[in-house]
């Protein structure tokens, strides 16, 4: 089932997209990477992958909604083949799995805002107030608020999903502004600056920053996802595919690097020392532990903490409503009615949710899980293209009608050699990573393990290619 749903404007759309690559991976984990990483170092490698990895698999995705007008099921399907409908199906897979456990990360934000507002984290030492959160039944209590505004917003469709990407994406960008601003007149923040925008060129010899740097794209633009594509099902037929690709990774990393110099000047004028505490705490420790201390120490404080767990609230949720969209176009592809099918998608999040809400340790394990399944997925999405004919893609629909910029043949070489060969050195490190002086890198119940990955991988592929060739043996009979 095609859709005959449209974006509004080209506007519209771009707010959409944004707000699907705009995520907490843009404000809670690039400040504490690219801490880690060299600061300005870092940065070198970020913007390369940038143009060698996410914008030209955004283009792919772009094109593949464009052509098909159906999810990342039907997409694949019909570019290549009924017989490799799996491999969209794998994207689909990825994309809701890391849905139950990312409406789980939005709920923090909720609960977090919620005590900035009630002035609860100026009473309260942040620490205790998160270890007694997460070891409470609350985080169950705001993963169900999250899902039921989320599946509200979708309920009506792309209209809807445009009408809330138009006042949540502006009013982030402004917030996230505001607070950049305030960092970087803070006493001391220029020491902030110098450590992000100062590269050690010989720095970018270590193989690590390049690897954490594509993994980083990878995560926070959403390249690769299959949510771009799901997007591109309702774009209008007259779309500059080139330029809107480059407005999102732009756009995206835009938001990552305000984040870092907001995250990074604070931390350089409240408190030099908590530096290395901060690079070591991990995405939640940084969140909700050091930052509300950090806003605690400066003037006006409550005011810039509030600021920044609504911007990260908006991140959280708009990015969450893609996921649910990807999951529901899917369904709709197979003749399911929209409100039926974002009901289903729905009721299964607010489930499967739960186990990551009430632990940490699924939450992480989950995370690990397909957050290096999307490198897969990625891979997928370019030997797709590669198998339908690059330069076919290239020509037809990249430089189709709408698009005043013309991409060259580089893109070819980019999405048919580079993008595999990033994907598949980024899977075998991460796995590599995890295996490397850990005695029990086989095992399945392990968080961090590489057996855990083989198993649920296996479990999903598995499942996903016997149903497609059931799915197969259906359309042929009927």
């Amino acid at each position: 089932m095609s859709s005959k749903e449209q974006f509004g404007s080209r506007w519209g759309l771009i707010l959409a997209t944004l707000g699907m690559a705009v995520g907490t991976g843009n404000i809670w984990r690039f400040p504490r990477i690219v801490a880690s990483n060299g600061g300005g170092s870092f940065l070198v490698a970020w913007v390369v992958f940038l143009l060698i990895w996410s914008i030209p698999l955004m283009m792919a995705e772009f094109a593949f909604g464009k052509r098909t007008r159906k999810g990342t099921v039907g997409a694949i399907s019909s570019l290549i083949g009924d017989k490799f409908g799996w491999m969209g199906g794998w994207a689909a897979l990825c994309a809701t799995a890391i849905a139950f456990y990312y409406s789980v990360v939005a709920g923090w934000c909720v609960r977090y805002l919620w005590a900035s507002l009630s002035g609860e984290l100026a009473t309260k030492e942040s620490a205790v107030l998160w270890a007694n959160f997460t070891s409470s039944y609350e985080p169950i209590l705001t993963h169900l608020v999250v899902i039921s505004a989320c599946v509200a917003i979708v309920w009506f469709g792309v209209k809807g999903i445009e009408r809330v990407a138009k006042v949540l994406i502006p009013t982030l960008f402004v917030l996230v502004v505001i607070l950049t601003v305030r960092a970087v007149t803070l006493p001391g923040a220029e020491k902030g600056l110098e450590f992000l925008f100062t590269p050690d060129w010989s720095a970018l010899a270590d193989y690590k920053i390049w690897l954490e740097a594509l993994t980083q794209n990878a995560w926070d633009t959403g390249a690769g996802w299959g949510l771009i594509l799901t997007y591109a099902v309702y774009m209008k037929a007259r779309e500059d595919i080139p330029l809107n690709a480059c407005l999102i990774g732009f756009g995206n990393n835009s938001v990552s690097l305000m984040a870092g110099i907001m995250v990074l000047c604070t931390v350089f004028a409240i408190n030099p020392a908590a530096q290395n505490e901060i690079v070591g705490a991990g995405n939640e420790g940084l969140t909700f532990i050091w930052m509300p201390q950090l806003f605690a120490a400066m003037p006006a404080g409550q005011i810039f903490m509030t600021i920044f767990f609504l911007a990260l609230t908006f991140a959280a949720v708009t990015s969450m409503v893609s996921m649910i969209e990807l999951a529901a176009r899917n369904v709709m592809d197979g003749g399911v009615p929209r409100r039926k099918a974002v009901a289903w998608v729905g009721g299964a999040v607010a489930v499967f949710g739960i186990p990551s809400a009430l632990s940490l340790d699924v939450f992480a394990n989950q995370d690990w899980v397909w957050g290096v399944g999307l490198m897969l997925s990625g891979l997928f999405f370019a030997l797709a293209a590669r198998k339908f004919g690059v330069e076919k893609l290239r020509t037809e629909d990249i430089n189709g009608e709408g698009s005043d910029i013309k991409v060259g043949r580089w893109w070819n070489f980019v999405i048919s050699v580079l993008v595999p060969i990033e994907a598949i050195v980024l899977m075998v490190w991460w796995l590599w990573s995890a295996a490397k002086d850990n005695p029990n890198w086989l095992d399945v119940f392990s968080s961090f393990s590489v057996g855990t990955v083989i198993v649920q991988w296996a479990i999903g592929l598995t499942a996903l290619i016997l149903y497609n060739r059931w799915r197969i043996k259906r359309q042929e009979a009927s």
